[in-house]
């Protein structure tokens, strides 16, 4: 396939592959001058460059800034550039940077003008289309609509007006077709008193049918009456034709008239758009072509009832625009929004109808300062519903744009391709009006039914409607403020602000394994990392690299990894993480963009372009291999050479787009090497070079010496040695295996004094001896004692066997009257001392005396 730039009568496009084309014009100035174009650039994957070479193909100092700015859709911007006298060469070049299969919008110039052209003697005849009707013009004027002119033509000629058409710069005229079902369109009218609405029936202008033709059909009748559909939530109908939006404190679902909040309520205020009579009034719709003015003063969108419609159109090429504009975007009075948090979303449903190349645009506009596509739908597309996120306050236009085909086109042969939107709702909108009551926080000073903002971080308890801070490592949902359970938990490893809004990582973690603590700090990594990964190549060879920023912890939740749009310096040092700037720069905790070099199609310096965020919430950090929401796949990475366990950090998009209706997600793992000092290598699975194979979640892993566990005095333990000539030595050691490096240091061998016999020790040999000796002088005292015993009873045994005749004294050996036996009253196992001396006394009696039988002369009667 051939490209280059191809004329379209008022202008000339560019090519719409991912080719190089130059548009290439050399004049020579007498003085200097200046250069002068309109230009149409809408679609930033192609760049479109202007700059001025000299005959030494040298490029001029003048061409200061040489990249073109984009333009909104449907708009013509300028360009000027100052030239200097002699041989000027003018370059005006595209190239395409095609990552799928969808072509790019082609670059459309006209109008260019040069001022100080050195004077020549010839003139040069009009082209067709145009004419000129005095000599030696400046330049030709075109034709006007249903006229046209030849080469050289003085003045234009006028079709026949019955059964020929032209449109401007025309050379000839075309035969006017008969009319079809495609060329009218029908309108509703505003409901009248009877809440009726009448179908009308209008022909496209400007008309180029025959209505007279055979085959031709005629206007159907207008004025069909039909039932108005009902009000939209948050209008009223007071018995009049129109909708009016309920007065501020009250709310209505549409068909019943507006009733003020209870007390302790608030309005829920925000635009909810689903029956469609007649257009809204911060609604507004066009037409518009680039190359043409057919739908000029057309509406783009027609209303239908219960849904909106693309229009009629003037060609298949035009674009069908619906707008809706808002002036910001703020928090219900019960809570109060942090710094990039979720403001208001808007939500629409839609489906769209095609049998060709259709294609639907939605776009962004903020504080006016320049239109980008959020999301575009090619082809057929069931009835669905898509959400974009609002998180600041500013004015916003939105804007639908509806092309049946992209090819350069004048007739209507796909007029039946459509898109139809069912709703469109947009919460917390400025000015907006309320369909419902919430309950809101309730102050203590309040009287009626006002109510009081609650504090940030503080949601509203049920019982008393009171606020009530969340829990610490919570942070408040955006979408609902009631009950404890808009408190959600963070992540695992994170912590949440102080005004409870976002969760962040402080770069710190700690793990248990095995019975040990791991302490990570990753805060040397903090910093915002950079990966340049390719190169790759497109489907015409034009080389571009995958680059990366990822800021592992960020600030406090604040998203410092920055990734810019278009040209210049694509690792962003000199931009400030605080830059407004939407349309050429990007912030997030991961985000990508597509760099094509300096050596690729003869660009100067590298460009950037096609930023998009990977990752701008942080979930948390684990040393598990997934997350419950997020499923990595552990084969993609390499085995770990040990086992120290890696950490990953996982992150996640706001932001869905038609192929990841979930958002894009993104795992970073953080693997300890201690072969990788500073800042480490980052890398992406061998399997998939541009970090994902899907296109919604992205895997990365970080090796780095500062990804290691730090050393803590949990990890070491002392050794004490023996006592050796008056000292003792302790020394430290690291616990086996050691799982960690840097940290704390070992500590130094301790050096102490001690003592060769231990103190204990020789007092336990002195109260032993204490102890011998008391049990030898309690022997012996208790030997003496009973040496002593056994004498006294001797002796009265003596003295009793020195008197036969006589009986022992009655007091010596009796029991007196009245007292007990005391060997009756001894209990013990062991033998008293008193018992043993009379078993001794028995012993001795049993051994010395017999038993004999005592005579005597006395008589036996005695």
């Amino acid at each position: 396939m051939h490209s280059s730039w191809i004329p379209r009568g008022n202008y000339i496009e560019s090519n719409r592959d991912d080719c190089t084309v130059s548009l290439i014009y050399a004049v020579h100035l007498k003085k200097s001058g200046y250069v002068f174009f309109e230009y149409q650039y809408v679609d930033n994957n192609i760049f479109f460059e202007f700059f001025i070479q000299n005959d030494q193909c040298q490029e001029m100092d003048t061409t200061t800034d040489k990249w073109v700015k984009l333009t909104d859709n449907g708009e013509w911007g300028s360009h000027s550039v100052m030239l200097k006298s002699g041989t000027n060469i003018l370059y005006w070049r595209t190239t395409g940077i095609l990552m799928g299969s969808k072509a790019v919008k082609p670059v459309l110039v006209k109008n260019i003008t040069i001022e100080g052209v050195a004077y020549t003697s010839e003139c040069f005849p009009c082209k067709p289309g145009t004419f000129s009707n005095k000599p030696g013009s400046f330049n030709c004027q075109v034709c006007p609509r249903n006229t046209y002119s030849e080469k050289g033509a003085k003045e234009c000629i006028r079709c026949k007006e019955d059964s020929q058409f032209s449109e401007e710069g025309s050379s000839e005229c075309t035969e006017r077709p008969p009319c079809t079902t495609k060329d009218y369109f029908q309108i509703h009218t505003p409901c009248d008193e009877e809440g009726k609405t009448q179908i009308m029936y209008k022909w496209i202008e400007p008309k180029i049918c025959r209505e007279d033709l055979t085959d031709a059909i005629r206007l159907p009748p207008s004025g069909e009456k039909k039932d108005c559909p009902p009000c939209n939530p948050g209008f009223y109908n007071n018995g009049s034709s129109s909708c009016h939006p309920c007065p501020p404190g009250t709310f209505s679902d549409g068909t019943k008239e507006c009733r003020p909040c209870p007390a302790g309520t608030e309005p829920a205020l925000g635009f909810e758009y689903k029956w469609w009579n007649v257009l809204p009034g911060n609604m507004k719709t066009s037409c518009f072509n680039v190359g043409n003015s057919k739908c000029d003063g057309m509406n783009g969108w027609e209303v239908a009832g219960d849904h909106i419609q693309s229009g009629a159109g003037g060609s298949d090429n035009d674009y069908l625009i619906l707008n809706l504009h808002i002036p910001g975007f703020k928090p219900p009075t019960s809570m109060t929004g942090a710094t990039g948090s979720e403001l208001g979303r808007i939500t629409f449903v839609f489906e769209t109808l095609c049998s060709a190349d259709c294609v639907l645009y939605f776009m962004v506009d903020i504080n006016r300062k320049s239109t980008n596509v959020v999301e575009s739908w090619g082809g057929t597309k069931e009835k669905q519903a898509y959400t974009h996120i609002i998180f600041k306050n500013a004015t916003f236009t939105f804007t639908w744009a509806f092309q049946r085909t992209n090819q350069g086109q004048d007739n209507r042969r796909f007029i039946n391709d459509m898109v139809k939107i069912y709703s469109i709702t947009a919460t917390n909108a400025v000015d907006g009006v309320a369909s419902s009551c919430r309950a809101c926080a309730l102050g203590s000073e309040q009287s009626g039914s006002s109510c009081v903002p609650c504090p940030p971080g503080h949601y509203i308890e049920k019982e008393t409607n009171q606020c009530k801070e969340c829990p610490p490592d919570t942070y408040l949902s955006i979408h609902q403020v009631y009950g404890k359970e808009a408190c959600i938990p963070c992540g695992p490893g994170s912590k949440s602000n102080q005004d409870h809004s976002v969760c962040y990582s402080d770069c710190f973690f700690y793990h248990e394994k095995e019975n040990q603590s791991l302490h990570y700090d990753f805060s040397n990594l903090s910093s915002v990392g950079s990966l340049m990964n390719g190169p790759s190549f497109t489907s015409k060879g034009t080389k571009y690299f995958h680059f990366f920023n990822i800021s592992l912890c960020g600030h406090e939740g604040k998203k410092m990894a920055l990734c810019t749009n278009n040209i210049t310096d694509f690792t962003v040092k000199e931009i400030v993480a605080g830059s407004d700037d939407y349309t050429n720069l990007v912030g997030a905790f991961v985000c990508q963009s597509t760099i094509i070099p300096s050596e690729s199609k003869g660009f100067r310096a590298a460009l950037s372009s096609q930023s998009i965020i990977l990752a701008d919430t942080f979930l948390g950090v684990t040393v598990e291999t997934t997350l419950q929401n997020i499923n990595i796949k552990e084969d993609m990475f390499p085995v770990p050479p040990s086992q120290i366990p890696d950490v990953h950090f996982f992150y996640k998009s706001s932001t869905t787009t038609t192929s990841c209706i979930n958002g894009r997600s993104t795992a970073v793992k953080m693997r300890c090497n201690p072969t990788k000092s500073g800042a480490g290598v980052i890398s992406v699975p061998s399997k998939c070079p541009a970090g994902t194979c899907d296109g919604c979640t992205f895997y990365f892993l970080w090796e780095s010496a500062e990804a290691c566990p730090l050393c803590t005095e949990h990890d070491f333990h002392e050794i004490e040695g023996a006592c050796k000539r008056g000292f003792q030595e302790t020394l430290y050691v690291w616990n086996e295996p050691k799982w960690c490096i840097k940290g704390i240091s070992l500590p130094e061998k301790k050096l102490a004094t001690c003592e060769t016999v231990d103190f204990w020790l020789k007092v336990g040999a002195g109260v032993g001896a204490f102890t011998a000796v008391l049990l030898v002088a309690l022997t012996c005292y208790f030997w003496k004692k009973n040496q002593k015993l056994e004498y006294k009873y001797s002796k009265l045994v003596m003295t009793t066997n020195s008197k036969e005749c006589e009986l022992p004294a009655a007091d010596s050996c009796a029991i007196m009257e009245g007292e007990d036996n005391e060997e009756e009253v001894v209990y013990s196992n062991k033998q008293s001392l008193l018992g043993k001396l009379k078993s001794l006394a028995t012993k001795e009696k049993e051994d010395h005396f017999e038993s004999v039988q005592l005579k005597t002369s006395r008589s036996p009667n005695i």
